[in-house]
């Protein structure tokens, strides 16, 4: 198993602890996390140079970090994708809904969502016609969450769109957060999924 932008390597890490792989999952991202899952092998890779190894999976996640990719490099990374898959390996792309997005956001960081979420939709639109015989399916998260964890998770940018903010543009979102809900924050999330087997 892959994943692509892992982050701290949360999806992957709840994999093996529920199903024990013989191979443990292997995340890469561009940045070095604080508190990355010790039960996966993590990599500090871009995405293609990473599949140029020619490695084979059975799996490969890309969650939310589409808008990270130029066109012309999704395209490429598409045609490795599928170089890299095993046999009826699978490919799974996940992305907010792009429309009436219920994230809850402070000014500056619904900007750079929004604007994250135009780009989403044209790389999607090009990795269907990328795809010859993809699925598409949406999956709704009924999240409750309590608002001193999501402000947490402000401070530490575990939302995308917050990583190119100031210190001071995610304090000043932080108090406006704060001052915006009350102890408890709830909310439908969204993910559009595009998912290809080789």
């Amino acid at each position: 198993i892959l994943d692509i932008g892992c982050g701290r390597a949360h999806i992957i890490s709840y994999l093996q602890k529920k199903y024990q792989f013989k191979q443990k999952p292997v995340g890469i991202d561009i940045l070095q996390n604080k508190n990355i899952k010790k039960n996966i092998l993590f990599t500090k890779s871009d995405a293609i140079e990473y599949l140029k190894k020619g490695e084979k999976f059975d799996l490969v996640i890309v969650k939310q970090t589409i808008h990270f990719f130029s066109k012309k490099k999704i395209v490429l990374f598409l045609k490795m994708i599928k170089k890299n898959l095993r046999p009826n390996g699978k490919l799974l792309i996940l992305s907010l809904k792009t429309k009436n997005n219920q994230i809850p956001c402070f000014k500056k960081m619904k900007l750079e969502l929004e604007k994250s979420l135009k780009k989403d939709i044209k790389l999607i639109n090009l990795i269907k016609r990328s795809l010859a015989n993809y699925q598409l399916s949406y999956f709704n998260f009924k999240v409750d969450i309590t608002k001193s964890k999501y402000l947490r998770m402000i401070k530490e940018r575990y939302i995308s769109c917050l990583l190119r903010l100031s210190a001071k543009e995610i304090k000043k979102g932080h108090i406006e957060i704060d001052l915006k809900y009350k102890k408890k924050i709830k909310f439908i999330d969204t993910l559009l999924c595009i998912s290809f087997i080789k």
